[in-house]
């Protein structure tokens, strides 16, 4: 087992070797495998991106994210409200026309119908990466048709198998109305982002609940 010394320099090396983090100035705490990141940032892209870098480390168990973003020119929220237009209009994996946007101090809410579960990820990708952004909530409703049950979990259960066959033999499934419930144990943050983004595609998901458990040593 890595003890916290450990996990900090590995984190902070991870965040060195990272060219979206490299720059940044990190501080970076451990306590009984937990992170904590503190520090500022130009954006919430590098904000995600330092924690992203975070989990990946072998032995993270779970990430505070506490970097304060700071622009070094602001941007109105009519500015950032434009640019998002713009990002949803030039994305193509996106119904640009169902979606509607709301920027508050730089927060923004995503509000509208999709139709899929991809296309709910993808639109706040395309909106987390624009400058003056501090945050994204997403509200989208996943409006798709409904899939039996059984034959949903099968459908995902093989593309575990095809994607991720090492985590699917330890993962339980349960499916509800499109929702898919997901539970077991992972090693690392990284196995549990591979099992997630397995399911994120397949049709009639409307919604996940990842109830996975990251326990490096079992």
């Amino acid at each position: 087992m890595k003890t916290d010394d450990q996990i900090k320099r590995d984190v902070q090396r991870e965040l060195a070797w990272d060219t979206r983090t490299w720059n940044l100035a990190v501080q970076v705490g451990v306590l009984e495998g937990v992170v904590t990141l503190n520090g500022t940032v130009p954006s919430y892209a590098e904000r995600i991106a330092a924690q992203n870098a975070a989990h990946r480390v072998q032995g993270v168990l779970d990430v505070a994210n506490e970097l304060v973003i700071k622009v070094k020119r602001p941007f109105s929220d009519e500015e950032i409200a434009h640019a998002i237009r713009e990002a949803l209009r030039w994305d193509a994996t996106v119904p640009e026309q169902q979606i509607t946007s709301t920027v508050s101090d730089g927060w923004v809410t995503l509000e509208g119908e999709v139709n899929s579960l991809s296309q709910c990820s993808e639109t706040e990708w395309a909106v987390e990466n624009l400058l003056g952004v501090k945050g994204v909530i997403n509200n989208l409703k996943v409006v798709t048709a409904k899939a039996d049950p059984d034959d949903l979990r099968t459908t995902i259960m093989q593309a575990l198998e095809r994607r991720a066959d090492r985590e699917a033999e330890r993962l339980r499934i349960e499916v509800k109305d499109g929702e898919v419930d997901i539970y077991g144990r992972v090693h690392s943050w990284q196995e549990r982002k591979a099992v997630v983004g397995s399911i994120v595609p397949t049709p009639g998901v409307r919604k996940i609940n990842d109830k996975l458990r990251i326990d490096p040593y079992f």
